[in-house]
């Protein structure tokens, strides 16, 4: 792992007081999410039996509060991490967390590894999804004692980032290399007659479909003219409420399925006060990140194209907690934050530079104070539930 340098000064003296500052003159929590829910609704039509469930899994564990509620996040950050917000920006995640990470095949049929969720991609201040990452890993680290302390998490996740942002970055290809990787990522893709029992479970919707997209999932298809059946997914909890159709086919003995999700402008610029949408950025993000494509990943308008398969999925943290080596599992994840943000070539200099002259404690700091608020407000949600 590579040790970043302690200066003898930095202005972080102040920095949150390990999470004590409190985010005063915000709203709570039940205000915000209904006013951002308010404005996605201007941006977007969205489905209320959706966000009916998506704010009762928000009761269900920090950990899923966290993944849902980015609009939230971006709310308390800067208020809790001031210093943090003149950092160099880059084209990042924004809502980063440790279940954002999944596999896919590439061109060569070759398993591949990293974040697999852009849809809230932003410019942001680098450590953001550094601080987000942390905070998550800490939560799921609440769910299993014996996944690791908060310090080493926030020491492991910063190595893996350094070491990649000072290499360059390299895609995870699970082939030759990263054994201990795809071990787990196989594990959790074993079995398919559970993955296509759960997309099978759905019901067809019929007219609720676009034809723009009807249109774009046939083309998806690896064969013209098979009879689809489209479904309405429940999934996710960040983009839960939101139109998402996913068409079931047959096709050479097997099923196969394509999704096509709306996207929406990253809760990032919510309170920006902007005049018009703000721009998608999820296409910008993948391309330029150090990465191997996904070349089932397409775009339709605001419509993300995707193949669905037991090989090309999130995965889950039920597996993440399982994992035999869960720091190096920590570290890979910082490393492939790293090569997102080397895709903004512009700004690596300055991150790298800024890197070199943050206190060792900045991570751990910062995400004790994000912890601390993010705690808060789900004792908050889940009370008045």
């Amino acid at each position: 792992m590579v040790a970043l340098e302690k200066p003898p000064q930095h202005c972080f003296h102040h920095l949150m007081s390990e999470g004590k500052k409190e985010s005063t003159g915000l709203p709570n929590i039940h205000q915000a999410t209904s006013a951002y829910e308010s404005w996605l609704g201007r941006q977007m039509p969205l489905l209320p039996a959706d966000l009916k469930l998506k704010h009762s899994r928000m009761a269900e564990s920090p950990f899923a509060f966290l993944r849902a509620t980015f609009y939230r996040w971006r709310q308390l950050w800067p208020r809790l991490c001031p210093e943090l917000m003149s950092s160099p920006e880059v084209l990042g995640v924004g809502d980063l967390h440790v279940e954002n990470f999944g596999t896919w095949r590439d061109a060569e049929g070759r398993l591949v590894w990293g974040v697999n969720d852009f849809d809230e991609a932003c410019r942001l201040p680098y450590p953001n999804d550094l601080v987000r990452l942390a905070v998550s890993a800490q939560l799921a680290a609440r769910e299993n004692q014996r996944l690791a302390g908060d310090e080493e998490i926030c020491e492991t996740l910063l190595a893996g980032y350094a070491e990649a942002m000072q290499s360059g970055g390299r895609p995870f290809v699970l082939a030759e290399r990263h054994h201990w990787l795809r071990e787990m990522a196989i594990s959790e893709l074993r079995d398919p007659i559970r993955f296509w029992g759960k997309l099978n479970q759905w019901p067809s919707v019929g007219q609720a479909v676009p034809a723009e997209v009807r249109a774009a999932l046939r083309r998806a298809m690896p064969e013209a003219g098979l009879p689809l059946r489209v479904v309405h997914r429940q999934a996710g909890l960040g983009s839960l409420g939101r139109r998402r159709f996913t068409a079931l086919a047959e096709w050479c003995g097997g099923l196969v399925a394509r999704e096509a999700k709306e996207l929406a402008p990253s809760a990032w610029n919510w309170e920006a006060k902007q005049n018009g949408k703000s721009p998608l950025l999820y296409a910008k993000a993948i391309q330029q990140a150090v990465r191997v494509a996904d070349p089932f990943v397409g775009f339709q308008k605001q419509w993300l194209l995707r193949r669905l398969a037991p090989d090309c999925s999130r995965i889950e943290l039920a597996s993440l907690l399982a994992a035999k080596d869960v720091l190096k599992l920590l570290q890979g994840m910082g490393w492939e934050t790293a090569n997102v943000h080397l895709g903004d070539r512009k700004a690596v200099a300055a991150l790298r530079k800024e890197l070199r002259t943050l206190p060792a404690s900045w991570l751990r700091k910062a995400s004790a104070a994000m912890l601390k608020a993010t705690l808060a407000d789900w004792e908050n949600w889940r009370a008045r539930l």
